[in-house]
């Protein structure tokens, strides 16, 4: 019999990211079988909480350069062949990654549609829900507001000495048009932060949802915005997932209290940066997302880097 959630919460969802694992373009992860472990793992805590409505992708889905089309085959090898088709048959929340811009044709276009990954149709599960670079979803049923955010300009976000103007998106070197994808890239920076302002004020949703594919800890040239994320007098909760570093914790990153944040870099693509790979869980309830981790025994995802 599928389980009977709990009747005060509303709905749950997991996180992931970086998880496109290549067998020719990869760190120290030497095989898929950490993203596959991780994969397997969504599929028994969906299972186990019966209500989850999405999954939030933080992008970093298709190592090492992205999808050069909408029918690429990626999208098979790496996506479809490895979650579980129940893992899959909710929508996917996702924003783009660094890795997911090198060769896309969005990133070389201010055309919204000219994306590899860009799906406006939430109905359409055989790829990823994201109707724009920066966009929002209400979800009234779940007294929750979901805010995905392009944040690419901050690659370099571990640099914290760097200002604003000296940040840019490096992988910009990798596109067919360098120069172009510089000037893309800062204008959905700006539009970024518009959008999360707007929804921020106008939003009456208790909960909301935010994410990029950066952690807080790399917008040190914008305090502003992290002071946003802590804030408590227009939502009674503000979760915020990013991701790039490949770890799942809450401890790496700036804090954002009493409101929370997560890594959810280890889902198993690219490299460990950390122990802990897996994915995080979170439990919507009226006034309340409350998250925790899910990780897989670290034996298979980095056996090279620390011995047991």
């Amino acid at each position: 019999n599928p389980p009977t959630p709990p009747k005060d919460r509303l709905g749950s969802f997991l996180v992931i990211g970086d998880w496109g694992w290549d067998q020719w373009a990869h760190g120290n992860l030497v095989s898929s079988s950490c993203q596959q472990a991780i994969a397997n793992k969504m599929l028994s805590k969906m299972n186990e909480l019966g209500d989850v409505k999405f999954v939030v992708n933080v992008g970093d889905s298709f190592y090492p350069n992205g999808l050069s089309g909408k029918d690429d085959p990626q999208w098979d090898t790496k996506w479809r062949d490895v979650y579980p088709s129940k893992v899959r048959s909710v929508p996917w929340y996702s924003v783009y990654g660094n890795h997911d811009y090198h060769l896309d044709p969005g990133v070389c276009s201010s055309e919204p549609n000219a994306g590899a990954q860009i799906n406006d149709d939430v109905n359409d599960l055989s790829r990823f829900y994201m109707p724009s670079y920066n966009w929002f979803r209400e979800h009234p049923e779940l007294n929750l507001e979901v805010v995905g955010l392009d944040l690419n300009k901050f690659q370099n976000g571990w640099q914290h000495h760097l200002t604003y103007d000296q940040h840019n998106f490096g992988d910009c070197q990798w596109t067919t048009c360098k120069d172009q994808c510089h000037s893309v890239v800062e204008d959905r920076t700006v539009e970024a932060f518009k959008l999360f302002g707007e929804r921020m004020e106008q939003s009456t949703a208790k909960n909301l949802l935010v994410f990029s594919h950066y952690p807080t800890d790399y917008f040190n040239a914008m305090p502003e915005f992290v002071q946003n994320l802590s804030r408590t007098d227009r939502h009674s909760s503000i979760a915020y997932f990013g991701g790039h570093r490949h770890n799942t914790d809450k401890t790496s990153v700036a804090s954002t209290a009493p409101n929370t944040n997560w890594c959810v870099g280890g889902g198993g693509g690219w490299s460990c940066d950390g122990q802990e790979q897996g994915f995080v869980v979170g439990e919507i309830y009226a006034d309340e997302i409350k998250t925790y981790e899910v990780l897989v025994d670290p034996r298979v995802c980095c056996p090279s880097s620390q011995s047991y």
